[in-house]
């Protein structure tokens, strides 16, 4: 123990001995120091001895056993050995430190990296004795040295590659860097524009577009962008580009702007051309739909309070027939024409557009009175002919006109409605105009709303058929009905088959109708035939568009294999109009023969040919037309026609059908005729399957006339 020193306090206070420090120290070393501390003793030769080691140095060196007093040689792997005997001669013969790095197996397995400084220890005459050895694990380190080198590479890769040109700017405005791509859109070297403004390559029109862009990236710390900002080509041109400034984030810390430049000249030459395309007619060179619509909504923004403009819809009458007649290409001359004539009247206030076929519109900011005008002056400019090869050919125009505000208050009323005023100038004559009505939109609304509703009315189940008797008029015995379809809309009520077969026929949707018709007979058919009724017919009648559709026979052909009925039970009912075309009839009519269906002309005596019909078709039935029927009491010549049918249908051995038999006098004057059956308001309206199964099925299948 050393000395004992006292404070002014009294307080005792142990001095160690130099022994004592020595030991601390060591012990320090030796046990708590985290790095590899190693003490080498130099012997001649130069050998080196282990003279220290503390406990991370025999851990992490892997030495095994005590190494004091040993040589390295003797302790080490020999490969180990060599390697690390070059870095102590280094300091034995160099005469002072040296660092040096490593790559080790830890203990635990784990491949690492530690870096060793060695350090001369000399005696009094100057010459080294030891070499302390300090060794520190330095794997983080080295890991993410190398990620930060890997994300260089990588970043620098991206950049150096890119097509787009990369600026490295500071906050100056000065670049710092420049990538490949930026050196080939600017036309200059990397060494040429280093310290050099970026706003040096902006052109004056455009340097408070790209200041404003710059400082605003700058203060939000937002990456912004520019979709034409030009830059100046170091000979001297403009070129287009999409510009981008993105923030240089350090620290969080903006220090400079990455500005990103893309070149879209060629884009940008072709988007106007593409505009041009996108607004015009390409045949001939008018404003198009698309350029109608932009128009009236800017003219609708301008006139909101007090103006007024005109839209003139204008169709060509009878072109159809000039283009089918002379052929495509010389109706599209005849357009080119018409365009050049039309496009007398482009002024200031007037714009001419093509819509499409023969549809023009002109946009007119004007009164009604000025219209009117104009629409004169049109009708007066084609009374000249046109000329295509030499052929003189006169064509007239119709034209509709929608006033704004008071025909509507947006593009889409207005063209509407100036459409309405057209079609009522084609429905009373053509080659005149007229101004859009109110009144003009309530059967057009009503139709719409019609073919909607007509549209779901399968998918909803809404169509029903009812069944009218056919009645011997001998017997008063009821075997046979005509099915005639209802619509019992949900949200519209009864529908008069009046208003809606005619729409179905128009839209294409009698098809589907029709269909469902065929399948819901036969279905009909099989129902009655389960309650006893075998021998009961159905009567359907078939529309002229789904007589000549391919799959009819094959419709008809499915139902009555799926409800698995006879097929004379089903009777096709058809129009003369249907068979005018004989070619096309003939061979629709033979399949359904063969496939043993009943076969009948509906309301005959209205068309044309109709002996003929009978000579050429496998006819089951006629049905003579009640507007025979009508009169046969009051009329002889109605009497002869109805009489004459009546026995020729016989001597052919046709059954014959009276239609809208609605007196006794006339069923008395049919009977007598030997007309074989009759359906009629005397008899009976359509009646629901129910009803028919009620009221003639539990009356012995007889109706009495009262």
């Amino acid at each position: 123990m050393g000395p004992v020193r006292r404070n002014s306090k009294e307080n005792v206070i142990l001095i160690p001995d130099d022994s004592t420090v020595e030991s601390m120290i060591y012990n320090l070393i030796f046990n708590y120091v985290k790095h590899m501390v190693f003490v080498m003793k130099i012997e001649e030769g130069p050998e080196f001895h282990y003279l220290f080691v503390n406990e991370m140095g025999l851990q992490y060196a892997g030495i095994i056993g005590d190494p004091i007093g040993k040589s390295m040689e003797d302790v080490l792997p020999f490969e180990r050995y060599i390697e690390i005997k070059k870095a102590y001669e280094r300091v034995y013969f160099e005469n002072e430190s040296v660092t040096y790095s490593d790559q080790i197996m830890f203990p635990n397995g784990r491949m690492g990296y530690t870096e060793s400084l060695l350090t001369p220890v000399r005696d009094e005459n100057d010459k080294i004795k030891y070499i302390v050895a300090v060794t520190r694990d330095v794997t983080e380190l080295v890991e993410e040295r190398n990620r930060l080198i890997k994300a260089e590479q990588k970043y620098r890769s991206i950049v150096d590659h890119t097509l787009d040109g990369v600026f490295t700017v500071s906050l100056e405005g000065k670049i710092l860097e420049v990538n490949p791509s930026g050196q080939k859109l600017s036309g200059y070297a990397e060494k040429q524009m280093t310290q050099r403004s970026f706003f040096d390559l902006i052109p004056e029109g455009d340097v408070k577009k790209f200041t404003e862009l710059f400082q605003q990236t700058v203060a939000s710390g937002a990456a912004l962008e520019s979709l034409d900002c030009r830059l100046i080509h170091s000979k001297g041109y403009s070129i287009t580009t999409h510009l981008k400034t993105i923030p240089i984030v350090i620290n969080s810390k903006i220090n400079g702007v990455y500005v990103i430049t893309r070149d879209i000249s060629e884009q940008a030459q072709n988007a106007e051309t593409i505009k041009y395309m996108a607004f015009h007619d390409h045949l001939t060179g008018l404003y198009n739909r698309r350029a109608l619509l932009n128009d009236l909504e800017c003219l609708i923004k301008e006139n909101k309070n007090t103006g007024t403009f005109a839209l003139l819809s204008i169709d060509l009458d009878r072109f159809k027939y000039l283009n089918d007649t002379l052929g495509h290409l010389a109706g599209d001359q005849i357009l080119i024409q018409v365009a050049e004539r039309l496009s007398e009247f482009n002024k200031e206030n007037i714009k001419v557009f093509r819509l499409g076929g023969d549809e023009f519109s002109i946009l007119f900011e004007g009164s009604r009175k000025e219209a009117t005008l104009l629409a004169q002056k049109i009708l007066s400019l084609f009374t000249k002919s046109f000329y295509l090869h030499y052929q003189e050919y006169f064509i007239s125009p119709s034209i509709g006109i929608s006033m704004y505000p008071h025909d509507g208050k947006d593009a889409e009323t207005i063209i509407k409605n100036a459409d309405e005023a057209l079609f009522r100038v084609k429905e009373r004559g053509k080659a005149h105009f007229q101004f859009y009505r109110t009144e003009m939109n309530s059967a057009g609304t009503h139709i719409v709303s019609l073919e909607t509703h007509l549209r779901k009315a399968l998918a909803r189940d809404e169509f029903i058929l009812y069944y009218q008797p056919q009645v011997n008029l001998s017997t008063g015995k009821v075997k046979s009905f005509e099915a005639l379809i209802r619509w019992d809309s949900k949200e519209l009520g009864m529908i008069s088959p009046a208003d809606f077969i005619p729409l179905a026929e128009d839209t294409g949707l009698i098809i589907p109708i029709g269909n469902w018709v065929i399948d819901t007979a036969c279905k009909q058919i099989k129902a009655w035939s389960e309650l006893g009724k075998s021998g009961i017919k159905i009567a359907i009648n078939i529309s002229p568009k789904q007589f000549l559709q391919p799959k009819l026979v094959e419709t008809i052909q499915g139902s009555i294999r799926k409800y698995d009925i006879k097929p004379s039970l089903l009777e096709i009912e058809i129009t003369e109009g249907a068979m005018q075309d004989t070619a096309e009839t003939s061979p629709i009519l033979k399949s359904l023969k063969e496939l043993g269906v009943t076969i009948s002309i509906d309301d005959f005596g209205t068309g044309y040919s109709s002996l003929n019909y009978i000579k050429q078709f496998p006819i089951d039935v006629l049905k003579i037309d009640q507007s025979f029927v009508r009169d046969v009491i009051n009329s002889e010549k109605d009497a002869a026609i109805t009489t004459t049918i009546i026995h020729l249908a016989n001597s052919l051995g046709i059954e014959v059908v009276a239609e809208g038999i609605e007196e006794k006098e006339q069923a008395d004057f049919l009977m007598r005729a030997k007309c074989h059956k009759g359906q009629g308001y005397l008899f009976s309206r359509p009646i629901s399957a129910q009803d028919v199964e009620f009221n003639i099925f539990n009356s012995n299948e007889e109706i009495f006339i009262h």
